[in-house]
């Protein structure tokens, strides 16, 4: 990851306007410094800073504020030279990123800061907010991936800006990725299909979202809206062909549960396997799994330190050529497929799913089935226990703090991702309260949540 707009909006918002937004039109210097102090934040939360992004103009537009609240206490002329100097920065993204200027584009993470500060000095104003007319002609957002070993990057980008709107198609020649808004996405699609294979297609209908905003909103809300007569069903594609259509090596993974499956199907895994701690597929279901498939190479994730036995069991039994990758958790095995590279052959996707799979920690979350003493931790049964990449290293009645004890053994504050996938015992508004609880206690990190659907583990969570 390089840079998440979402995020660093975040930070930049959750360090400054709770505190500091002004309340009278007459802020002190120190009251605008609290921006500066959101910027730097927005910067500490990425490992890697990128200028040309949303970091750039949070950065120019809180230096400006500064500049601009030592010169003057009026929170107008303050906010309007701090609009300006966002708006500014957004205009020279392109200049320090060369993707956006391949794309003839601006930031869309600086350009929503830009808009929202420009809202805010509307609002200081008393002016009104022009909602803009959504016209019927681009209903759908259409995005996918297209991989290749020769693509006519700007032929492509040509064609398909000309068969949609606000076209963004950047790429080389070997993958493209594209986003475009269009009325008939099958031509679209099609023409796609025809450049080379297809991956990671997303095709959401616009009209409907519309539908559902604006039967929340009032009419007076509704200013400059269309009647769009009856409402629209939703229509989400959501397509990852599995690895082996697009390439001949098949992908096969193990599983505990419903969610954790589908998020192996959603980005592309050839078969998977119904198994995990407890309830271990034996080499014969993994053979099954394997020979099920079409294709002869094949990459096997078991997922589970007890399950890479019989993955290897299988692959003596076997006289397609079966590669394991010994995956000891889910959230291993999901950057591993993740990492899987459509023009790469087997032994170049071998080395780099494996150094994905190593780079990942996994905190699990379960309870003890006896009494022991296991690496110095003394364990009663029935009790909470967490288990860092398979090792057990605390044990506590009390959950939430055993997990969050065991996220800073993990070292989450030194990541920048945590994703936690809560199990089938778990309802959601409890998994909700647990990812609450950990972006309080790391702010700076983007948390994330599924549901895994896992028996016995209420948590397995991935840091990365």
């Amino acid at each position: 990851m390089i840079c998440r707009s979402g995020t660093s909006a975040k930070k930049l918002t959750r360090h400054y306007l709770p505190k500091r937004w002004a309340k009278a039109r007459a802020p002190r210097t120190k009251a605008w410094s609290a921006l500066g102090e959101g910027a730097r934040t927005a910067y500490k939360g990425v490992v890697k800073p990128v200028e040309g992004t949303i970091l750039t103009v949070i950065r120019e537009a809180a230096d400006r504020a500064v500049l601009a609240a030592a010169q003057s206490d009026d929170v107008g002329y303050v906010l309007e030279k701090t609009v300006a100097a966002a708006r500014s920065a957004v205009v020279r993204t392109p200049q320090l990123l060369p993707v956006l200027k391949e794309a003839g584009v601006v930031d869309a993470g600086g350009e929503g800061l830009a808009i929202f500060l420009e809202g805010a000095l509307k609002f200081l104003n008393g002016e009104n907010l022009e909602i803009e007319t959504i016209h019927g002609g681009a209903q759908n957002d259409i995005q996918f991936h297209i991989h290749g070993s020769a693509l006519a990057v700007e032929q492509i980008r040509e064609t398909i800006s000309a068969m949609g709107e606000s076209a963004l198609i950047v790429g080389d020649e070997t993958l493209i990725k594209v986003h475009v808004h269009a009325p008939n996405p099958g031509d679209i699609i099609k023409y796609g299909a025809e450049q080379g294979a297809l991956v990671n297609i997303i095709i959401e209908n616009m009209q409907a979202q519309y539908v559902d905003f604006m039967a929340g909103h009032t009419a007076d809300e509704r200013v400059g809206a269309e009647n769009l007569g009856a409402i629209l069903p939703h229509a989400k594609i959501q397509v990852s062909p599995a690895t082996e259509v697009q390439t001949g090596i098949a992908t096969i993974a193990v599983a505990p549960g419903a969610g954790l499956r589908e998020i192996f199907e959603s980005i592309g895994v050839s078969a998977m396997v119904n198994g995990g701690p407890t309830m271990n597929p034996s080499a014969q279901d993994l053979l099954d799994a394997i020979e099920r498939v079409a294709a002869t190479e094949i990459i096997l994730l078991p997922n589970d330190k007890n399950i890479i036995l019989a993955a290897n069991q299988a692959k003596e039994l076997t006289s397609k050529r079966v590669h394991v990758i010994p995956t000891r958790t889910a959230p291993q095995g999901l950057a591993a497929l993740l990492a899987f590279n459509y023009q790469a052959d087997v032994e170049t996707n071998l080395q780099i799913m494996s150094a994905a799979a190593k780079r990942l920690r996994t905190v699990e979350i379960t309870r003890a089935v006896r009494a022991a003493r296991v690496n110095n931790v003394q364990i009663n049964e029935g009790q909470p226990i967490a288990l860092l990449d398979g090792e057990l290293i605390r044990a506590q009645d009390d959950l939430a703090a055993l997990t969050m004890a065991a996220l800073r053994d993990a070292g989450a504050a030194d990541n920048e991702i945590i994703t936690l996938y809560y199990g089938a015992d778990v309802d959601m508004a409890s998994a909700e309260q647990m990812r609450a609880l950990a972006q309080r206690e790391y702010p700076a990190q983007d948390i994330e949540l599924h549901s895994g659907g896992q028996p016995l583990y209420p948590y397995i969570i991935s840091i990365e």
